[in-house]
């Protein structure tokens, strides 16, 4: 006899995981042997800087440095986060109340969530979103309300409109945003800070790929609009422009109240973050000031072959000024009728290239697709013309 396993209405009542299908048959081709282009996931596949790694190495030697850490950070490490705020964006930080060290922006977020999000709360999240945008609110037990993504100062007129209807507790943004790498200008922080403070509605930043900018843009923070540390946070990560996705460490900064309530969540949930990789994450700041920049004119390169290729489809896209993605809406004809998801587990048939259907990310963002930049311009290359090859060359056959 089979013992029944009934698992909990937050789990029950997550949105379904549209990605599943799309990692099921990667993983599968794979095992299979076939070479699968893997332009699905922003999963950084430089190197991390050799010197960064060294200090890891020499760091993990230590034994005092085998304890648990310090469930917030430690504190030379707030100290830098802070000292990066004040130079890249003239923005003061306290180290000690507005810093807090989190495994990866991801699991930063998702705690705040927890943390400040219960049932009866409502959150606004524009769609097309990244799913843990929705996904963190809902396992709170909040109500995710959902308006067309934008930024515009007339798509924050939306947004008011969305707070008076719905009443939220918190609002989510994330410029330059992922998955369609859209980009604004300070007036849009300005306004957006002006909206929540008029309504008392918190803000969260995701400011992940804050960094990675190309052709002479440069990405706002929040905490440059005036009164943003009255209600918001900002999340950063040393994943995108350092190339540590795997080393899991991220940031969240601002207002202390919200702070505070994520560091009391993570010191009832985990240690912190290993003692080294927060030392190494010192020395990545404090001595490699110029790798974001140095990364980012590599993902300009990256994104210049993914344009050009898809100017060859006959896909439409507004070229990025940030991120690490392409947002391209398929040819209508290549679509032949299917939905996206359909579409990119026929591409890893026909071209051996993933690529992340717009689907999943929210109704919004059926008939585009993500394409990371992560693989290397030649291996770009064979992919684009992989996709010329299966779509255009040799049309899909229809009944």
């Amino acid at each position: 006899m089979s013992f029944d396993i009934k698992v909990s209405d937050r789990i029950a009542n997550l949105p379904p995981y549209l990605f599943g299908r799309i990692n099921k048959m990667k993983y599968e081709k794979r095992k299979a042997g076939v070479d699968i282009i893997d332009l699905g996931m922003g999963n950084p596949t430089d190197p991390t800087p050799e010197p960064i790694v060294r200090k890891l190495t020499e760091a993990a030697h230590d034994p005092r440095n085998h304890r648990y850490s310090v469930g917030h950070g430690i504190a030379a490490l707030r100290r830098e986060v802070a000292v990066k705020y004040s130079r890249l964006y003239n923005v003061n930080l306290d180290s000690e109340s507005e810093v807090v060290a989190t495994i990866g922006s991801k699991e930063g977020f998702s705690h705040l969530c927890l943390a400040l999000l219960g049932p009866g709360d409502t959150v606004l999240v524009p769609d097309p979103a990244f799913p843990i945008h929705t996904a963190a609110p809902a396992m709170a037990g909040a109500t995710i309300v959902q308006l067309p993504l934008g930024n515009s100062l007339e798509f924050l007129d939306q947004v008011e409109q969305k707070i008076l209807d719905h009443k939220p507790k918190l609002l989510i943004l994330n410029y330059p945003h992922n998955p369609t790498s859209m980009t604004i200008d300070l007036s849009f922080w300005e306004k957006a800070v002006s909206i929540c403070n008029r309504h008392s509605v918190m803000l969260i930043s995701d400011f992940a790929y804050g960094e990675i900018n190309f052709d002479g843009y440069r990405a706002p923070s929040v905490f440059l609009a005036k009164g943003a540390k009255d209600l918001a946070v900002e999340f950063t990560t040393m994943s995108k422009s350092y190339n540590m996705a795997g080393w899991r460490i991220g940031f969240c900064a601002g207002n202390p109240d919200m702070c505070k309530a994520l560091s009391t969540i993570k010191g009832y949930y985990d240690y912190g973050i290993f003692a080294p990789i927060q030392i190494s994450a010192i020395i990545a700041m404090r001595q490699h000031l110029t790798q974001p920049e140095e990364q980012s004119l590599i993902y300009t390169k990256r994104r210049d072959v993914v344009c050009r290729g898809l100017d060859r489809l006959g896909w439409t896209y507004e070229k990025p000024r940030a991120g690490m993605f392409v947002w391209a809406k398929v040819h209508p004809d290549h679509l032949a009728g299917r939905g996206t998801i359909d579409f990119s587990l026929d591409l890893m048939d026909l071209a051996e290239v993933a690529v992340s259907p717009g689907r999943a990310f929210g109704l919004n963002g059926e008939g585009a697709v993500r394409i990371a930049v992560v693989e290397n311009e030649q291996r770009l290359k064979q992919a684009m013309d992989n996709l010329y090859r299966s779509l255009v060359l040799k049309p899909r056959k229809t009944a």
